[in-house]
């Protein structure tokens, strides 16, 4: 067994100060009395390994030009068979920095370039083969407003506008509705439904959800009428247009969840005009459930933590903030033994020097699943 002595602990909910955190694989117990067994491997303050909910990472790498960026399938338009970690290299050295930092875990999407990209999935950035390092499939990546349309350029049936993108997904999923009609009336039998169509069957019946890219307020509409018409799973990437508490609020209302950000990242095209740090407050006062993403490499992961600055600055406190990339990214992806210090839970956390919210403070000691995976 071992343990750590927490000066402080953000939990990834609340705050407890002089407490220790006893361990193997999984967290053993949280106690204000020192373990009587066990070693001690390190004292500070403790948060929650830190959870992307968004990247490219391993996809778009440190190192290699961007005609080695393999983040979209270019053959086709909606191809949900692609899977995301079937184009990541754990050498890529940005994994490294991630867990320095404290970033444990990334949930890793193809791009936008797609109607549907494909299948997202959580990764161990502390595993050096992708065999250790993959965790599960997370959703199959869809995308609407203006990246979709601007690749006609590439294999495939590509829509020039957002409506011709709805209609292709509409005739995939009234299909895939035919299909599974005739299934339970007995007149098709489910071998003799093509992989796209079954897939498509399996994100009617939510054993998928569907990760949205989207940013303007216009499009989210869209995906709540989507949602509500073919009764989808949907989480809501991005969101950083969205400009008014009226529109976030409506998002909430109907049961989407969102993975936000990225934050301090430049908006570089039309539908971003609206994009500013500022609109972090909008989506507080909707009471809107969310968590945040590094959208790797337009920030970096490592910096990830750092954008939690603008929700403190917005009047949440320091655990809340914190619940944003541990606790709830952990509840939004449906990963039920991660994101929380608490027993049973894996053991996977940071140790720092020093508050983590001072620009002087840095992990000394990150543990990932029990094991030491970085010491200063």
């Amino acid at each position: 067994m071992k343990y750590v002595k927490a000066t402080t602990l953000y939990d990834g909910k609340t705050v407890r100060r002089n407490c220790y955190v006893s361990f193997r694989r999984n967290i053993l117990e949280v106690t204000d009395e020192k373990p009587r067994d066990g070693e001690m491997v390190g004292e500070g303050v403790v948060t929650p390994g830190f959870i992307d909910g968004h990247s490219h990472i391993g996809m778009v790498r440190s190192g290699e030009p961007s005609s080695e960026d393999e983040s979209n399938e270019h053959m086709e338009n909606l191809y949900p068979l692609v899977r995301a970690v079937d184009s990541v290299y754990m050498d890529d050295s940005a994994f490294a920095e991630s867990v320095e930092s404290g970033v444990l875990y990334s949930t890793i999407l193809p791009g936008s370039g797609n109607t549907i990209g494909g299948r997202a999935c959580l990764l161990r950035n502390f595993k050096g083969n992708i065999q250790d390092a993959f965790v599960k499939d997370i959703g199959i990546k869809m995308a609407l407003g203006y990246n979709p349309r601007s690749t006609t350029e590439w294999k495939g049936t590509r829509p020039t506008t957002r409506m011709g993108a709805m209609a292709l997904l509409r005739e995939t999923l009234y299909r895939a509705q035919k299909t599974s009609n005739l299934i339970k009336k007995g007149k098709k039998d489910l071998d003799e439904v093509d992989p796209l169509t079954d897939i498509f069957m399996d994100i009617l019946s939510g054993k998928y959800k569907l990760m949205v890219h989207t940013h303007k307020e216009d499009d989210a509409n869209l995906l709540i009428g989507l949602k509500n018409e073919f009764g989808l799973k949907v989480v809501l990437n991005h969101g950083v247009d969205i400009h008014s508490t009226e529109a976030f609020r409506r998002i909430a209302q109907n049961d989407i969840p969102i993975v936000y950000g990225p934050m301090d990242s430049h908006p570089y095209k039309v539908e971003l005009k609206h994009e500013s740090w500022r609109n972090a407050e909008y989506l507080l006062e909707s009471g809107a459930k969310f968590c945040m993403m590094s959208d790797h490499p337009v920030i970096l992961q490592r910096t990830i933590f750092y954008t939690l600055r603008h929700l403190l600055r917005f009047g949440l406190s320091k655990e809340q903030a914190i619940s944003k990339i541990t606790s709830e990214t952990a509840s939004i992806l449906g990963l039920e033994d991660l994101g929380l210090v608490e027993k049973g839970k894996l053991a996977s956390l940071t140790v720092w020097n020093g508050d983590p919210f001072s620009l002087e403070s840095f992990p000394t000691k990150v543990f990932g699943e029990g094991e030491e995976v970085y010491s200063e």
